[in-house]
């Protein structure tokens, strides 16, 4: 457990891992393979399966893919840990009430994963006080990882209160944090910093909208006899499953500015910021309220050679009207955000 707080504050980053499926919606377990493997070799230091990217519909009974691809996904991150001696933190995605999501943590747990990504989306009408028990109960299998979900996509609000007091349970390693809201992102970081317990529990960013600004920022708050200074350690989030060197990179060079450089590029930095939010929205299919945001992942995949195809396993969603054009265009407007010459370097090693 030292292990893996000490790795999450130091700070990583986390790509919400895709679902790789054949044209005929089954599970492609070599490419999903390799997309595990691109992950490690782009400098990942964790990854999340079972997460929004992989498709919640894996947990369907007819479906039957959630304890199967975390077991690939497990298999195939020891084996480049063997190949490497690098460490790669390995969350579970963990959602539903309070019964299927201890189902699924002891599942994660039995199969070896570190933390449980726990999604509290399904309790929407849930008090205080029932969500913090509903916790507590799925702390006591797994270590979690706090998820602050925006509600455009399935989440509710979570007030500072609440933050407050789930970080008084003892098994929490870390929180992402992904209102894509200032005001409530900062609800989180305050309630970190009044618990004292910044140097236990690690901050990562899931606002896409706000990437190089969350990893960037500082929040300080000042009592009578001290101050206590948090930040986001890194990020855990669906953009970071494609163009993953790139994210490696981002965050070595944020890193950099801030614990060695005295901050002296950050405002080179801080200029691609709106350069990364345009493709973000792009590829999330903002405009539509995310509705191919899944499917403009792929696409990128895809055109790496990652994928065989853009499918999900609902056969009605895929990219929206305009949403491949927008992918053209930041492909052309941005070229330095990509990683393809790193794919096309690895890929024949990680498809085979």
């Amino acid at each position: 457990m030292k292990m893996i707080r000490e790795i999450l504050l130091e700070g990583i980053v986390i790509p919400a891992h895709p679902l790789a499926l054949t044209r005929d919606l089954k599970l492609d377990e070599r490419r999903q393979k390799a997309l595990t493997r691109y992950y490690c070799h782009a400098g990942s230091g964790g990854i999340a399966v079972g997460v929004h990217t992989t498709q919640f519909a894996i947990r369907e009974p007819k479906i039957g893919l959630f304890e199967p691809v975390l077991q690939l996904a497990m298999a195939t991150a020891r084996s480049f840990e063997a190949e490497s001696g690098k460490r790669i933190v390995k969350i579970a995605g963990v959602c539903g009430a309070t019964a299927q999501a201890a189902g699924e943590a002891m599942l994660a747990r039995d199969i070896g994963y570190d933390a449980g990504l726990l999604s509290l989306a399904a309790l929407r009408d849930a008090t205080n006080n029932e969500l913090i028990e509903h916790c507590r109960r799925v702390a006591e299998i797994i270590p979690i990882f706090g998820f602050y979900l925006q509600p455009a996509v399935g989440g509710r609000l979570l007030d500072f209160s609440f933050w407050r007091e789930f970080l008084e349970i003892e098994n929490v390693v870390a929180i992402k944090v992904a209102p894509f809201n200032r005001y409530q992102t900062l609800d989180v970081a305050r309630a970190l910093a009044e618990s004292g317990r910044h140097n236990e529990v690690a901050l990562y960013t899931g606002n896409d909208d706000n990437i190089v600004a969350d990893l960037l920022s500082e929040f300080r708050f000042n009592k009578p006899d001290k101050s206590i200074t948090v930040d986001f350690a890194g990020g855990l989030l669906g953009h970071w499953a494609v163009w993953t060197r790139r994210a490696v990179q981002l965050l070595e060079s944020i890193r950099q500015c801030k614990k060695k450089n005295g901050g002296a590029n950050a405002f080179s930095i801080l200029a691609g910021s709106a350069e990364i939010t345009d493709s973000n929205a792009v590829l999330f299919d903002a405009k539509n309220n995310f509705a191919g945001c899944i499917a403009g992942l792929h696409e990128v995949l895809r055109r790496q050679g990652l994928m065989a195809g853009r499918q999900c396993l609902d056969p009605n969603e895929d990219l929206s009207p305009g949403q491949m054009e927008e992918i053209d265009r930041i492909y052309s407007t941005y070229p330095h955000l990509n990683d393809d010459e790193f794919v096309a370097q690895g890929i024949e090693q990680w498809l085979g």
